[in-house]
């Protein structure tokens, strides 16, 4: 990634975490039974969602309610794809990389569904991460060995007119916001 693209990313970054913030404090509505009814048109699919962070809209009572395998997102080491250890309700958690909890045990799961956390989308699909680039490597991994389903969960005011993009950014197949669902295929 070019000098110019990595300064614009970073601007990118520090608006929408802002953006997140203030959004977070005022509420999260109806967006955990939006990503329920999303997720119960996927019964019986392995699903990874993630442990929320800080103000990242909380997936977890739309993981609970899943019928079917439920995982979370484990960071193996910089540059390396995302594996995905089995969660429930009240298992025993761990800090993992950057604070994130992550169980302490359990068996390794191949998602076929994935609710990807994100600081900005826009209306093409793409998501703003953290730089670190797990989940297009991670996305891009899963996509070559089978058919799955990236979901976006954001709040709505977390959309951006266009988030800066290169070859390695992977889109999303859709977002589930406060407001509602948008497809991307």
């Amino acid at each position: 990634m070019d000098a110019t693209l990595t300064e614009i990313k970073a601007a990118a970054r520090k608006a929408a975490f802002a953006a997140r913030k203030a959004a977070f404090a005022a509420g999260q509505g109806q967006a955990a039974e939006l990503l329920a009814d999303v997720l119960a048109a996927h019964r019986g699919r392995a699903l990874s969602g993630y442990m929320p962070m800080r103000t990242e809209i909380d997936p977890l009572p739309a993981m609970a309610a899943h019928d079917g395998t439920v995982g979370v997102p484990v960071i193996m080491g910089a540059a390396q794809p995302l594996r995905f250890r089995e969660w429930s309700p009240g298992c025993a958690m761990m800090a993992g990389e950057f604070g994130a909890l992550i169980p302490a045990e359990g068996a390794w799961i191949e998602p076929q569904v994935v609710i990807v956390p994100l600081l900005a989308f826009d209306a093409r699909g793409y998501r703003l991460g953290y730089g670190g680039g797990f989940y297009d490597r991670t996305l891009e991994g899963l996509r070559a060995r089978h058919d799955i389903v990236a979901i976006g969960f954001a709040f709505a005011s977390q959309e951006v007119e266009a988030v800066p993009i290169d070859t390695t950014d992977q889109r999303l197949d859709l977002i589930v916001t406060e407001t509602g669902v948008r497809q991307f295929r």
